[in-house]
């Protein structure tokens, strides 16, 4: 029977997740759908994201794709994995695109966001394991300095993690704030961009929250954006304050409305 590729948008808390990634001895997001999906369907599925988070991050627009054979509805799709997956993962919504989709080559934009709490709620069960308690002050006029330096395209080499040598380290940030939070008292940091490197929203929250707390000039983050490795820059924010919060591709790769 003929599949088409069907986008699907994930929800899930990464706190029991060793990140997206399937591994041989953990569990994984990735895993944990193609499980799903395998027994719908009745074989194998590759289900593959649009990024790799992290272990202990998040996510509430977190895009993958899998060809799914046509006779599943989108809608009776979502019904149905949601009745199989574990409560800490949920499919929002599904979508059948054109002949050729790809989920991370296709994206054009990607959204995060990294929230932070400066009361002692933050220390709350409720609230710890989805921000950062950080003790204030946070000189919010410096964050915002620091995330201006951020806007354009700059080589993020040395606010990413060491791994294997990439063709590039450039990115395009299209927007990147600081903003209060309407939840609680605290910051968050909103940023898009073509692309992210592994850990570089952690390195730029990091380094930014040390910006704000008097620690290292702003002038710093500039240096940083012109630099080879990341030996300079500050410990990556933890994982468990970010969320990935939306994928976006060019309208005429959705088969449907």
């Amino acid at each position: 029977m003929a599949a088409r590729p069907t986008l699907l948008l994930l929800h899930y808390d990464g706190g029991a997740f060793k990140g997206w990634q399937r591994q041989a001895a953990a569990r994984s997001v990735q895993a944990d759908v193609e499980t799903a999906l395998e027994r719908l369907i009745g074989r194998r599925a590759a289900v593959v994201g649009a990024g790799r988070t992290d272990a202990g991050v998040h996510a509430l627009g977190q895009a993958a794709a899998a060809a799914v054979p046509e006779q599943w509805v989108p809608t009776d799709l979502v019904r149905a994995l949601n009745a199989l997956l574990p409560p800490d993962l949920w499919v929002a919504s599904a979508c059948r695109m054109v002949a050729g989709f790809h989920p991370r080559r296709d994206a054009i934009e990607r959204t995060y966001c990294y929230r932070i709490g400066t009361d002692g709620g933050a220390r709350s069960p409720f609230r710890r394991r989805y921000e950062w308690g950080v003790a204030p002050p946070l000189d919010e006029a410096r964050l915002a300095a620091a995330a201006a330096c951020v806007c354009g395209e700059h080589s993020f080499r040395a606010l990413s993690a060491v791994g294997p040598e990439r063709r590039h380290y450039r990115c395009r940030v299209l927007e990147a704030l600081w903003q209060r939070r309407a939840d609680a008292p605290g910051v968050e940091f909103w940023i898009t961009a073509d692309r992210f490197l592994h850990r570089m929203v952690r390195f730029l929250v990091g380094t930014m929250v040390d910006i704000a707390r008097g620690r290292r000039p702003v002038s710093d983050l500039a240096g940083l954006l012109k630099g080879s490795d990341n030996r300079a820059a500050s410990a990556p924010a933890p994982p468990h304050g970010l969320f990935l919060m939306g994928v976006r591709y060019p309208a005429h790769l959705y088969a449907e409305s």
